[in-house]
């Protein structure tokens, strides 16, 4: 299935409810159309473009006929004025239940915020641990009904989906490496549900640090968790290959960010920058995205900032036809990426809030010994605090929290310092198992 854009002119008296535009026959900046690229969905919206374009740009494949949707029963939205916040006016009159199916709203930011909120971890890692593995659990439970439920034609509650981001932002705003922490408790089986979480964790940790409002963080991180729902609708044959896809199946699954919009487009009560999201986190700075190659200025800024967690965690785990690799060559990548398949300035952000060493890190010593990060220090991202595992003998040893930003020695008297980041299970360290076991998180 090719997700390329196909599309052909008709004139405006040939429109009809439920074409798709794609431009315009001129500059969207000379009209009242605020943001480019919409949906079709009412009598106004006809209006609206019959007053200002002789002719527009449409997918071949849109729908014309009004079809069902795709999974359950969802009533319509009262005052429903097409998938694009698009009028000055009806903006000035904060018209309700605008819906997007591309850029949902001029009301979402478009930067970081210029006035940011400081946030200050209220409680330490091992008193938000609990907490923050009781919010994991419940997302990821959600997270798997959420893509079990669309399989089988069940309509995503949103409740729940508000529910579960609810309660890791209140984890994050509490303390920031609990939860991030967790988010390194990965495996090849549960990959979709358990990236879906992380993607989640790592946004909202990532909004946090930028200085968003907490209202503002809680979309960010509803846009995580439901960034990759169109994933549902791919055959598992294709999700789970091992190897190369051919160009078919690449195009299939592609496919999942158009997926994805047009099953959160079902949604009542869905924040609209959440389906901008599942349909734009593809698209990149340099054009060469998908499904539509925009241009950096018209990708939604939500979008962006969630490209890059989705790539840090994809490459960072590992799947059924590669293996994850470390924190540091996934920051390296986004590094070398800057400009071009990331945004730059949301890029280098990224880098100075995950850190080298981030929680849930396993690292080795320059005398040997091999820790296991559990916090990172905001004053010094190369100094973290983390707990000490295997002796310099890479046997078991006495777990012993020290914590870098203090300069600590070891038993030696040398003064302890990173030599590398290990992969998980290296000399048989694996943070799932430390964590059923029991893993020391303070002196």
């Amino acid at each position: 299935m090719s997700t390329e854009l196909d599309e052909k002119q008709v004139f405006v008296d040939e429109l009809e409810i439920g074409m798709f535009v794609t431009r315009l026959d001129r500059p969207w900046e000379e009209t009242e159309f605020l943001l480019q690229g919409f949906l079709i969905e009412t009598p106004e919206d006809l209006e609206a473009l019959a007053s200002q374009c002789r002719y527009v740009f449409i997918e071949r494949k849109s729908r014309i006929v009004k079809s069902p949707p795709i999974f359950g029963k969802v009533e319509r939205r009262k005052q429903k004025l097409g998938l694009f916040a698009r009028a000055k006016k009806a903006l000035k009159k904060k018209t309700a239940s605008t819906q997007s199916a591309h850029l949902a709203s001029t009301a979402q930011p478009q930067s970081a915020p210029q006035n940011k909120v400081t946030y200050i971890n209220k409680v330490t890692v091992d008193k938000e641990f609990n907490s923050a593995k009781q919010s994991y659990t419940y997302a990821k439970l959600t997270a798997k009904n959420i893509m079990e439920g669309i399989r089988i034609g069940r309509t995503i509650d949103i409740n729940e989906c508000r529910k579960a981001v609810d309660q890791i932002v209140d984890s994050i705003i509490r303390n920031s490496n609990a939860l991030v922490w967790l988010s390194k408790l990965k495996s090849k089986d549960e990959y979709t549900a358990e990236h879906a979480i992380n993607v989640c964790i790592l946004s909202v940790a990532f909004a946090r640090y930028l200085g968003f409002e907490e209202k503002e963080i809680r979309k960010v991180g509803l846009c995580g968790l439901l960034h990759d729902v169109g994933k549902a609708k791919i055959p598992d044959e294709i999700l789970l290959k091992e190897g190369r896809f051919t160009d078919d199946e690449f195009e299939l699954m592609k496919s999942h960010s158009l997926l994805g919009r047009d099953l959160l487009m079902t949604m009542p009560d869905i924040d609209l920058i959440a389906i901008d999201v599942a349909y734009c986190h593809h698209e990149r700075p340099d054009e060469s995205g998908y499904p539509r190659g925009l241009k950096r200025h018209q990708i939604p800024y939500y979008a962006m900032l969630i490209a890059i967690t989705d790539a840090y965690d994809a490459i960072t785990s590992s799947r059924c036809y590669d293996d994850g690799r470390s924190s540091m060559e996934a920051l390296d990548i986004i590094y070398k990426n800057r400009g071009r398949q990331f945004d730059e300035e949301l890029a280098l952000e990224f880098i100075k809030c995950i850190g080298v060493y981030p929680p849930g890190s396993i690292v080795e010593m320059t005398n040997g010994e091999v820790g296991i990060v559990i916090a990172t220090n905001p004053e010094v991202k190369l100094r973290p605090r983390l707990v000490i595992v295997l002796d310099e003998n890479k046997n078991k040893c006495h777990q012993k929290v020290v914590n870098l930003l203090n300069n600590p020695v070891d038993s030696s008297g040398n003064l302890y310092n990173i030599s590398s980041e290990l992969p998980n299970g290296k000399f048989g360290v694996d943070i799932r198992q430390y964590l059923k076991k029991g893993l020391k998180l303070s002196k």
